[in-house]
């Protein structure tokens, strides 16, 4: 587990596979500063070298990545990434979620850490770690133009996604001896999606008794997060939240530029800095290696050499508190003195073996990587249909007009009940200063369970009058509860 502290192990002496990609922009720069610090502090590294970023881009590799790296990312399991710069325009996809997907790097991890007085923060006692769920939610990128003036992203939450995160994040707080699991959601509108992950969240923490746990509403959390950090620990929440509120909770702890990140999975891990690529900054000596040399401290730990990781991070600790600062952290009321990035590599590497003073010493111990406990087996419930949402292409429609044209073709015992018009009711008995667009979903309903066969036939009698029916939902029961949403005014 990535930042985990374990039982203490024997001094690393095999080299282990580690794949390295320099990047784009300040990449090269931070990489070359990062390395040459784990190899002063005596990492054990085998490192394979591979292109990523824009040029593999204008190769022609739409992920930005070609087929002979993901051999090596196969082959060792640990990959090293600096920023890359993904090219404007379309047709090109996010490497790092290309990544975390492909290999299923479901645990984001950024330890969001304050260093004052050292770096200015207006949080000085923060030490908040943000795990969150990489795989699903909104980022599973499946979207739609539906009609002229609509437009989808389905939102995907699974139990096992879910249950994967909570776990982690527990074990996580338990192996790192944090007291309290915080998990954000918006439960309270989403009920079905996030009203699961907060469910799984609950039934989890019940297997923890010894760790604190608690939901917030993930916007009041926020407010919470951005005003008194220092009342949170390991926060884990979906992915939207956690990409947005992870880059949230470093910058307030002092700097986005300082955080590093670990993507963990079962079958391999990605550590990186969570910044970008600046290429405004890059060939000039200016960069912060920062964050990719913390994401570099969490990869020791997982690869098991935790005394090197310990080593490089007091070294690190011991530099910024002796003002030894690139530009982006500098302020000269509390700077020593402002450096370009391989000179704050070399003073990093002149502190090797010593420790802070007034910063917190860190104490790693090797443990490799964490593998999560089995998922807990679900019994399939009793499914049964009932009935179909027809979504409807229609600019011209009025709610009225639109039910009386759709019940001329019910039948097969399906029944229209109620239209909606982006989620609000619309009919029967809707408001006149409701909004409409040209996207109606329109409810068919059963008086009990109904059959494909019936809403094939539904669609069938919709084609054949000219209905522009875009899209189709099921409406079903699980074990006898609805497993759908009403209408908003329902």
């Amino acid at each position: 587990m990535a930042g985990a502290k374990l039982s203490g192990g024997p001094p690393v002496t095999a080299k282990v596979p580690v794949t390295v990609a320099r990047g784009d922009g300040i990449g090269p720069e931070i990489m070359d500063a990062t390395l040459r610090i784990l190899e002063a502090a005596g990492a054990a590294l085998d490192i394979e070298e591979i292109e990523i970023g824009e040029k593999a881009y204008m190769k022609g590799y739409s992920a930005g990545i070609a087929p002979e790296a993901w051999d090596s990312l196969r082959r060792t399991k640990v990959f090293l990434k600096a920023p890359i710069t993904t090219p404007q325009g379309g047709g090109f996809k996010s490497l790092n979620v290309t990544v975390r997907k492909t290999l299923g790097l479901y645990a984001n991890v950024r330890p969001c850490t304050a260093y004052a007085p050292f770096v200015e923060t207006k949080h000085p006692g923060m030490d908040v770690v943000i795990i969150r769920e990489n795989e699903e939610d909104l980022y599973a990128g499946i979207e739609h133009r539906q009609t002229d003036q609509v437009y989808q992203c389905l939102k995907l939450i699974t139990r096992p996604g879910t249950e994967k995160i909570v776990r982690y994040a527990f074990e996580y707080a338990r192996m790192n001896g944090r007291k309290k699991v915080t998990c954000f959601t918006k439960d309270n509108i989403m009920k079905m999606t996030d009203g699961l992950f907060h469910k799984v969240f609950e039934e989890v923490a019940a297997e923890y008794p010894g760790i604190e746990a608690e939901h917030w509403i993930v916007d009041i959390g926020s407010a919470k997060l951005a005003d008194t950090p220092e009342a949170f620990d390991v926060i884990v929440l979906p992915n939207l939240y956690g990409d947005i509120l992870s880059d949230v909770a470093a910058q307030i702890a002092g700097s986005v530029g300082l955080a590093g990140s670990a993507n963990i999975g079962e079958h391999g891990a990605m550590f990186e800095a969570i910044h970008g690529s600046a290429p405004r900054r890059a060939g000039q000596d200016l960069a912060n290696p920062s964050g990719l040399l913390l994401g570099a401290v969490m990869m020791l730990v997982h690869i098991g050499q935790a005394d090197v990781a310990t080593r490089v991070h007091n070294a690190w600790l011991r530099t910024i508190e002796d003002g030894i600062h690139t530009y982006d952290i500098y302020d000269p009321n509390v700077s020593k003195e402002k450096v370009g990035t391989r000179a704050f590599a070399d003073a990093v590497i002149a502190r090797l073996g010593q420790e802070p003073q007034h910063l917190k010493p860190v104490s790693y111990a090797a443990g490799g990587a964490f593998t999560p406990p089995a998922l807990k087996p679900q019994p399939p419930a009793k499914k049964e249909t009932i009935g179909v949402d027809v979504f409807v292409h229609d600019p011209a429609a009025t709610p009225d007009a639109l039910a009386a044209r759709l019940q001329q073709y019910e039948g097969d015992g399906l029944r229209l009940t109620m239209i909606t018009n982006r989620g609000v009711k619309v009919w029967p008995e809707g408001l006149p200063e409701t909004f409409c667009t040209d996207h109606w979903r329109c409810r068919f309903m059963a008086d009990g369970a109904t059959s494909h066969a019936a809403i094939v036939g539904l669609l069938g009698r919709l084609a054949g009058a000219g209905i522009d029916f875009i899209k189709t939902e099921h409406l079903c029961t699980f074990d006898g509860e609805a497993a759908f949403s009403k209408g908003q005014g329902e």
